[in-house]
Formats: C-alpha cells, sequence, structure tokens
C-alpha cells in the first residue's frame, strides 16, 4: 500500500506541476499578446487619420485580441488543439439559451459595423431614445442623450446605454447618415387686414437670405441619395404655404437646415421675421388670440343698504 500511495503522490505532483507550468505559459502568452494589442492599437493612431475608420480599427484590433487568448486558453488547458471544436461546441451548447440576448447584441454589433445602421458621431433613435452616438461597444451602444425633460435639440446630460440587440427589434432614426439636414417649419399667424403680398415676400426673402448655404449642401446631398435608394427629387428650397383661421391668416415656413442647428436656425428666423414685420409700418402685423363679446344675458341685481 505503501509503494502505491507513492506512486499515487508522484502522479498527483506531477499534475499539479503540469497544471501550474500552464497557468504560467498562458499568462505570459496573454500578456505578450495584450502588448503587441497595445502597439498595434498605437500604430494605428499615428498612421489612421480619420476618427471613424481609427475607431473602428481599435476595437477590431482588441476584439482579435480577446479571442487570441480564448483560444490560447483552450489550447493551453485542454492540451491538444483539436479539442478546440468540441470545446467551443460545448460552450456554445450550455450558454446559447441562457445568453440569447446577448448573442443578439453581438450580431447586432456586427451588423451596425458592417453596415451604414449608424457610426460614432451619428445622431440617432433608438427605443424611443434619442441622442448623438458616442460609442458602440460589442453588445450596447452608448448615446449622449438628447431632449427628455429638455424641449429641444440639446444635451440632458444623461449618458445612456442601449443594447445592440434593438436594431433588429424596431426602427433606428438616423439624423445624419447620407443626408445631414431635416425640414423644419415655423407658423406665423398675420393679423387680417395686413398687407399679405408685402408678409409673403418678408418671409421667404428672410429665409433664402437665411437659409442660402443649407438649401446648396442639402441640394448637393439630396443628388447623392436619389443616386443611392429608390426616391424622387425633393425640395429644398424654402416654401411657404398660406392658411385662413378664424382667427388669423396663419403663413407656414418649410425649410431644410443643419441637424444639429435646428433649434438656432429657428430662433434666428423668427427674430429677423419679426423685426422686418415692425418696420412695415403697420402694413403687417402680428396676430393674437382675441376674444370678442357679443352678447350678455340679462342679469338681476338686488342691492341692500348696509345700513
Amino acid at each position: 500500500m505503501n509503494e502505491i500511495d507513492k506512486i499515487l503522490q508522484a502522479f498527483n505532483e506531477s499534475e499539479s506541476s503540469q497544471l501550474l507550468l500552464r497557468a504560467v505559459q498562458f499568462v505570459l502568452w496573454a500578456l505578450f499578446i495584450l502588448f503587441l494589442t497595445w502597439l498595434v492599437r498605437k500604430a494605428i493612431n499615428k498612421t489612421i487619420s480619420d476618427n471613424i475608420t481609427r475607431y473602428r480599427a481599435k476595437k477590431i484590433a482588441r476584439l482579435v485580441s480577446y479571442a487570441l487568448i480564448f483560444l490560447l486558453a483552450v489550447i493551453t488547458f485542454t492540451g491538444k488543439v483539436q479539442y478546440f471544436t468540441i470545446t467551443i461546441g460545448l460552450i456554445s451548447a450550455g450558454f446559447a439559451f441562457a445568453l440569447q440576448e446577448v448573442i443578439l447584441s453581438v450580431a447586432g454589433w456586427i451588423a451596425i459595423f458592417s453596415s451604414t445602421i449608424y457610426k460614432p458621431g451619428d445622431r440617432i433613435e433608438i427605443n424611443n431614445v434619442k441622442g448623438d452616438v458616442i460609442d458602440i461597444g460589442i453588445t450596447k451602444t452608448t448615446l449622449m442623450e438628447i431632449g427628455e425633460w429638455v424641449h429641444s435639440d440639446n444635451y440632458s446630460g444623461r449618458i445612456v446605454q442601449i443594447s445592440n440587440a434593438y436594431v433588429f427589434k424596431g426602427p433606428v432614426y438616423n439624423y445624419s447618415t447620407d443626408f445631414p439636414f431635416v425640414w423644419d417649419e415655423i407658423n406665423l399667424p398675420v393679423r387680417y387686414g395686413s398687407d399679405i403680398d408685402l408678409a409673403n415676400e418678408i418671409i421667404l426673402d428672410t429665409a433664402r437670405s437665411r437659409l442660402t448655404d443649407y438649401v446648396g449642401y442639402a441640394r448637393e446631398h439630396w443628388k447623392q441619395m436619389v443616386k443611392k435608394y429608390l426616391i424622387e427629387n425633393a425640395q429644398v428650397e424654402p416654401t411657404l404655404t398660406l392658411k385662413l383661421t378664424d382667427n388669423w391668416i396663419e403663413f407656414n415656413l418649410r425649410y431644410v437646415v443643419d441637424y444639429k442647428k435646428r433649434r438656432i436656425t429657428k430662433d434666428t428666423l423668427y427674430k429677423d421675421i419679426k423685426a422686418a414685420f415692425d418696420n412695415t409700418g403697420g402694413k403687417v402685423i402680428l396676430a393674437s388670440a382675441t376674444f370678442e363679446l357679443v352678447g350678455l344675458p340679462d342679469l338681476k341685481v338686488n342691492l341692500k343698504n348696509a345700513d
């Protein structure tokens, strides 16, 4: 029995030594892979000038390093390369059901990077959250939120993380890909009796002078859109329509504007048009809601002597 115990002890010590040696080898090789990844990412920063391309290249380099470390772990601790396929199959079978959302998120990440759904810097709306994309991870997209309790296109200050799986679950609204402009409009109520032709001229002249650059850029981008998609030419110049209401004449101005400058452009147009109306000497007057009392019912009033 003593001889058998000695043999078993020697065998166990040998197995422990081999396991420790493999662990040390794994750590050293993993550190080497991480060092190479650091060198590659540093080279990417120096050689690639485009921000989007540099960002994607660094993400891919990091993902490749993680895959190599995982492969190294399988080879090191199973002892044979041919076990890799079996190990992957067992892992996939064990986690496929439990990690459905994660797998779908990774698939979403692949779809995002292999297409033009969105990229860092784009302004998007997904899963009822609107914001600028500041990072795209393997499972989540990070947004700088816009709106919510702030009733404008300004940042709310919150950073939101959205699962990449939502690119398959619902619509993704992109404000900047292919056509970085949006159509916006303002309504201007003008009092009845005003010079309608003069008001029409003032509004259109103001819009054209303020939006000339946007119109030119939008026209060029739209030409590219027509070549890429099955859509027709669109009216990118400012257009003005008139509507008669019970209280005033309502002008509706529709125009294209940079998606990031919608609010400031609307503010500028309102101020310039208001100033131009004020300089018409009363020929054009902005309207406001008014109420006219056309009749009152008979009232009986009882007066009593305070004494």
